[in-house]
């Protein structure tokens, strides 16, 4: 998959890095080889939105697990989310804390966003001389009590921070005042806890559409660049569009599970399939694919944010009292391509959905996301018609609870290589880790 497309050509690799592209077979003598045959070679696939939770709460995911899982999937580089780690990621001491953790664990390259949280303005240039590839924030609840949500009174503080570091500002687009406690109905009586329904009902589009509107706005006035996480209305895409008409520097991400389920088809106590925004119904999933067809959203992450089954409710099936989070790091690229098929898209897009654009987002696009000359050489070898049904027990993550247990899925790993050395091998992980913190 290269620059100009799909095409057969000879990769050469020196030192870790694309030391050259030329015809097909047109290798030295002497050269060790590796023959992909007609599969696809991808780039390898960059995730910018994962919660690897380490340190502080490495029974919910930890860096051993899901870069392992992100290799078998063709990830070769995750960028980790700074919250639910203990301590969040919003100071240098933290930073260099994950660092500590991530050291000689890690088998995948991996970089880290900073945390904006209500008063700490003062620490994002230090962040970001310490590395941070840019920052995240919540405009409701993140879920733990460690990573506060801020306003557009913080937002007014951050902003010009940014803009002057040239970051960008990753947000979660939820306002809190559209909110409604999901454990009471509209009218105050109590709700069915069980019901997926009213989970839904419970954070309603319009508190992504305000949320988004408000960070328009902010973006516009403080030149700033801004960057939408896991969208799930797809009604909010206009609003983005006349933003970035008016010269506002916003981008936008949506995940596999926005794009596979829908609300109609979740039954009641499912809770493998909580998260917030909600995964909405199948008019929004249709959209939100039109929207990343049409340019509208610029890629796809995983959002990878697994927790123990006891934190899932897995077994009372609580909608108010579960984790809201999804695991599908290992299969993710397989999710979206699946669908993607159904679709007739062409798997070129893939490339541009799941590694260029992401890299781009982090400011990595020089190293990772495409087979250029010069660029590190982080490859997936793709089977696109190979299927395979998922099971839980057999996938890296630290925890096995997925809504994707038992789905059968299109397009399979075969090989991944991270800058020059086979890590998966048939499927399976193999070798140490040789992952670097980016």
């Amino acid at each position: 998959m290269l620059p100009e497309g799909i095409q057969p050509a000879t990769v050469r690799v020196r030192d870790g890095r694309i030391a050259g592209i030329g015809p097909y077979h047109d290798s030295p003598a002497n050269v060790p080889e590796l023959d992909a045959g007609s599969l696809v070679v991808f780039p390898g696939f960059v995730d910018t939105h994962v919660h690897i939770n380490d340190p502080g709460r490495e029974d919910w995911e930890g860096f051993e697990h899901a870069t392992r899982a992100a290799a078998a999937g063709g990830i070769t580089t995750l960028v980790d989310m700074p919250l639910n780690s203990i301590p969040p990621t919003t100071t240098v001491a933290a930073l260099h804390a994950k660092r500590r953790a991530a050291a000689g664990r890690c088998h995948v390259d991996v970089g880290y966003w900073g945390g904006v949280v209500p008063g700490n303005a003062g620490e994002l240039e230090a962040l970001a001389r310490a590395g941070v590839l840019g920052f995240k924030c919540f405009l409701c609840p993140s879920g733990v009590d460690e990573f506060a949500h801020i306003g557009a009174a913080d937002l007014r503080q951050a902003l010009p921070v940014l803009t002057k570091l040239h970051l960008p500002l990753l947000v979660h687009a939820e306002l809190p005042s559209f909110i409604r406690d999901a454990a009471v109905t509209r009218d105050g009586a109590r709700a069915d806890v069980r019901s997926y329904r009213n989970w839904l009902d419970s954070r309603p589009p319009a508190a992504e559409h305000a949320a988004i509107d408000l960070l328009i706005a902010l973006a516009r006035e403080h030149h700033a660049r801004v960057h939408v996480v896991h969208l799930a209305s797809a009604d909010a895409l206009p609003a983005i569009e006349r933003g970035r008409a008016d010269g506002v520097d916003i981008t936008v991400e949506t995940c596999p599970h926005y794009l596979t389920f829908a609300a109609e088809d979740i039954d009641d106590g499912r809770t493998a399939f909580k998260c917030a925004p909600p995964i909405r119904d199948r008019n929004h999933r249709e959209r939100l694919w039109k929207g990343l067809l049409d340019g509208g959203i610029d890629f796809i992450a995983s959002d990878h944010s697994p927790a123990p089954a006891a934190l899932k409710r897995i077994e009372d099936g609580d909608f108010v009292r579960a984790w809201g989070g999804i695991a599908s790091l290992q299969i993710a690229p397989s999710i979206v391509w699946t669908s993607a098929a159904a679709r007739a898209v062409r798997v070129e897009r893939l490339a541009t959905w799941m590694a260029k654009a992401p890299a781009r987002l982090a400011g990595i696009g020089d190293t990772k996301g495409t087979i250029v000359k010069g660029r590190d050489a982080d490859f997936v070898v793709w089977d696109p018609d190979a299927e395979f049904t998922v099971s839980a027990q057999t996938l890296y993550h630290r925890h096995r609870v997925t809504p994707y247990d038992g789905a059968r899925l299109r397009g399979r790993v075969r090989t991944t290589i991270l800058r020059g050395d086979v890590i998966v091998d048939d499927g399976a992980c193999v070798g140490p880790a040789l992952g670097r913190s980016i």
